[in-house]
Formats: C-alpha cells, structure tokens, sequence
C-alpha cells in the first residue's frame, strides 16, 4: 500500500463540509445519477437503476484507488454508496421526462470536470508523480462512464469523437499545475473543475470535437 505523503489534502477529499470533499461527494451523485439515466433509457428496473448508479458513481474512483495503492474510498465509507443509491432513487422517482436525457449529458459534463480534479487530487496525495496525477484524474472522470455505457449497451465514449476525456484530462492538468505552483489544493479545485465543465459545454452547445486521423478508407 502506498503511504501518504500530503495527509491533509486526503483528509479533505473525504470531509463534506471541505469544498474538496463536498466536491467529491457531489461527483458521486451526479454521475450514480447519469447511471439510472442510462438504465431509465432501457427501462430498466429499480435494482438495476441502483446497480447501474452504484457502479457509474464509484467506478472511476475504485480504478483510481486499486492503481495507487490506497484504500479503496466506498469501502472505507459507507456514506458513497448511500449517496448513489439516494441518486438513483432520485432518478427513479423523477419518472419520464423529456428533457432528462439532455440532463444526462449536462450531469456527465460536471462530473468530468469535478472528477477529473478528484482523481487528481487522491493521486497527489499519495506522491504520485504529476503526469500521472494527471492520467489518475481522467481514468476517475472517465471509467465509471465507460463501463455505464456497456453495460447499457451504447457506444463508449473512448469511441466518439466528442469532448469528454478531454474534459477530464483538463480539468486535472489544471490542478496538477495549480498544485505545483504551490496553490492550496481547493482554490486549485475551484479553477480546475470549472474548466473541465466548460469545455465539455462548448462542446454540448456548438458541437465542438477533436479532429479525426485525416483521410479515408485506403484504396486496395
């Protein structure tokens, strides 16, 4: 197991009354709420809405956890699998509406942001090197979501051109930067999530994306 070399900063990622810990719970819920989104577009039962909001809520963070040799969070604390449980029950009482699929997008485009600055920030307490901070916060942002939409079964993220990793991988180069600035982490956090989302709404609201590898078929 990895020791800690920043014990404060980990012990603000898991404090609700912190920004960092309420930021990390809050990330939980929205994507264990884009979870039962995905099982509420297969009409999907109750069980699964809590099974998919479970495993999109602490997915990324389990990944992030196993890879650095920390404490795996949700089994420290039982309070993150309440909160995407109260998520997806939120979800599921919600009902139909027509907008809610939209709001999936929104959800997933905050999470990004705010996850991809949490993956970071466990990283860095852990002394994880800062390139690798910074791959932490992407696979936090970004692996709950994957394994969301294959188990729904709907194309991964990995496999669209939109702006969604990219998201994630910004929002945690700008706290790596921050921090190594000497910025305390949660003014860092303040400014990092905030660009992870913004750059994922461009991308909702004018169609931003990636270039792709230039040309087409080769001709045989």
């Amino acid at each position: 197991m990895t020791p800690l070399v920043d014990p404060e900063t980990a012990r603000v990622l898991t404090d609700p009354v912190t920004v960092l810990g309420a930021l990390d719970f809050l990330g939980v819920a929205v994507f264990a709420a884009t979870g039962a989104l995905a099982a509420a577009r297969e009409k999907q039962d109750l069980v699964t809405f809590a099974f998919f909001g479970a495993i999109t809520g602490v997915g990324g963070g389990t990944l992030r956890d196993v890879l650095i040799g920390a404490p795996v969070f949700w089994v420290q604390d039982w309070r993150y699998i309440a909160v995407c449980l109260a998520a997806s029950l939120a979800i599921w009482m919600l009902g139909p509406r027509p907008w809610r699929f939209r709001l999936l997008l929104w959800l997933d485009g905050f999470g990004l942001g705010a996850y991809g600055v949490m993956g970071a920030a466990k990283a860095w307490a852990f002394g994880v090197p800062p390139l690798i901070c910074i791959v932490m916060g992407a696979l936090t942002a970004c692996f709950g979501g994957i394994v969301r939409d294959l188990l729904a079964g709907q194309p991964s993220i990995l496999l669209r051109r939109e702006v969604t990793v990219s998201a994630a991988l910004l929002a945690a180069t700008v706290f790596v930067v921050l921090r190594a600035l000497s910025v305390e982490p949660w003014p860092a956090a303040f400014v990092a999530a905030p660009c992870g989302f913004a750059l994922r709404a461009g991308a909702l609201l004018w169609g931003w994306s990636l270039p792709a590898f230039p040309g087409g078929p080769e001709a045989r």
